[in-house]
């Protein structure tokens, strides 16, 4: 990944400061992995939040889309990533019905 590298143990990270919150990151989210919480004091009022780290598949769909190059996936080489499943699709479903809010526990 050149200059940065990944937290240990950590497939997909945000740079709090670079985010606008523009949603676009978790609407291209194939597994559910990000959704946006409530920050009163950012941008837009939200900010993208890393919900699942475990369901991230590494596609770097959330990295490559985001405009402000705010939001970092690991690479193969520095993290083992998860499969695509029945489950993370269907919570990536409920994220982008739920206007990319992050859901109720």
């Amino acid at each position: 990944m050149g200059i940065l590298s990944a937290p240990e143990n950590t497939p997909v990270w945000v740079d709090e400061s670079r985010c606008k919150a523009c949603d676009i990151c978790v609407s291209v989210c194939p597994a559910g992995t990000i959704a946006m919480r409530q920050a009163p004091d950012s941008t837009l009022g939200s900010m993208v939040e890393v919900i699942t780290p475990n369901s991230c598949i590494g596609c770097k769909e959330c990295e490559l889309q985001c405009p402000d190059f705010a939001i970092y996936v690991a690479e193969r080489s520095e993290f083992k990533f998860a499969k695509l499943t029945d489950e993370s699709k269907d919570n990536a479903a409920k994220i982008k019905a739920n206007n990319y809010r992050k859901l109720s526990a």
